[in-house]
């Protein structure tokens, strides 16, 4: 990938680029939904990534190719006007460094990637990180990596216009090989945990489905979150400030026989925080089977409970519960479509991936398409 990218930045541009950077992908192994809650989510980054080929130029010309499109873009720094497409997720970050006083000059980019577009890995993350990592080190601007993260998430919600949270920037930035990454949402502290992969893989299995539902749903769920909160807030004060304050016995108290639905959807918020805690735990103490049963309760939760799953993910994690070799499954994003994430044992990978194809056909009239992923550094110069 890499020495195609210099040839294309070569070709696109008739100079050799001065640095080449990876922005990888992210999965997230447990906590979904709870990131707009305040609470945990433990993400990491993964070998499949964004690669930037950039130079810095003489004048304040921005010029653009995106390789996997065969698509260029010009532009100027002094007018960053949105595009509506791809150029947007560049010239957001740009804007960043500008509204933060810094000057940004003139540059070529070429980039392409091997993250898969449209399952669920954060590409656009990928890009901004890659983006904003590239200008600081172009012109030596010395913005740290948690400040070039919250560049990216800003560019993605004000310029781009998607109002996501922070894990995928943060698991982009700063993921770390062999790790994953407790992140608590709140306060953005985080700390990292050992994930052993010796002898077994995350392997993801994408529905190639998603329904109409995920959007308006998302929306509905936040909304029911909150009302709960506000209920909560009635009873306890302002102690309780998002779910990430609550206890199950306050549900229980509160909403259990007079709200049934919001006391589903707090409880499953609840409850996903401290499997998330205590499979960090886990992870820790090198048990990864442990871990992979609070996966399988994840996705119970997230199904039952929270009730953003379709028939297609259940399915999907139906058939891993039979394998021999798996050690835990569940729905990894908004819900609705996208993916599985599964921890499969490597003797056992090419069963699994012919289970999975052979039974996902036969019941949906689909095939699956699945991803093996190695956990990795975040953002970095590569050359």
């Amino acid at each position: 990938m890499l020495e195609t990218l210099s040839q294309t930045f070569q070709q696109a541009f008739g100079t050799s680029p001065t640095l080449q950077i990876a922005s990888p992908g992210r999965v997230n192994l447990i906590g979904e939904h709870t990131d707009y809650n305040e609470g945990f989510v433990l993400p990491a980054a993964i070998d499949k990534a964004i690669f930037l080929a950039v130079s810095p130029r003489q004048d304040q010309e921005l010029h653009f190719f995106a390789a996997d499109l065969n698509e260029s873009y010009a532009g100027h720094t002094d007018n960053l006007t949105h595009t509506d497409s791809w150029p947007d997720y560049l010239l957001g970050v740009i804007q960043q460094f500008q509204l933060a006083g810094l000057t940004v000059g003139g540059f070529n980019c070429a980039f392409g990637g091997t993250i898969p577009i449209g399952a669920g890995l954060s590409s656009s993350a990928a890009l901004e990180n890659g983006v904003g990592f590239a200008i600081n080190e172009l012109f030596s601007l010395g913005v740290d990596r948690l400040d070039l993260l919250k560049m990216s998430q800003r560019a993605e919600n004000n310029f781009v216009g998607l109002k996501c949270g922070i894990m995928d920037m943060f698991a982009s930035m700063m993921g770390k090989a062999g790790h994953v990454i407790r992140l608590d949402c709140r306060s953005l502290d985080f700390a990292y945990a050992p994930l052993k992969m010796d002898g077994f893989r995350i392997v993801l299995c994408d529905t190639q489905v998603k329904h109409s539902l995920a959007s308006s749903e998302y929306n509905t769920r936040r909304e029911e979150c909150e009302a709960g909160v506000r209920i909560l807030q009635a009873a306890y004060g302002e102690s309780v400030k998002s779910l990430r304050d609550a206890t199950m016995d306050m549900l229980d108290a509160q909403l259990k026989d007079r709200h049934p639905l919001l006391y589903r959807r707090c409880a499953y918020i609840v409850q996903e925080n401290e499997r998330l805690l205590t499979g960090y735990n886990d992870l820790e103490a090198g048990d990864v089977e442990a871990f992979g049963q609070k996966m399988y309760g994840s996705h119970e939760g997230l199904s039952q409970w929270y009730e953003v799953s379709c028939d297609e993910l259940d399915i999907l994690v139906d058939i891993a519960r039979t394998q021999r070799g798996v050690l835990g499954a569940r729905m990894m994003g908004g819900g609705f479509g996208g993916c599985t994430i599964n921890l499969v044992r490597e003797e056992a990978l090419d069963a699994f991936k012919e289970a999975i194809t052979e039974q996902y056909q036969a019941k949906t009239g689909q095939l699956p398409l699945i991803y093996i992923c190695k956990i990795e550094d975040g953002t970095h110069v590569i050359a």
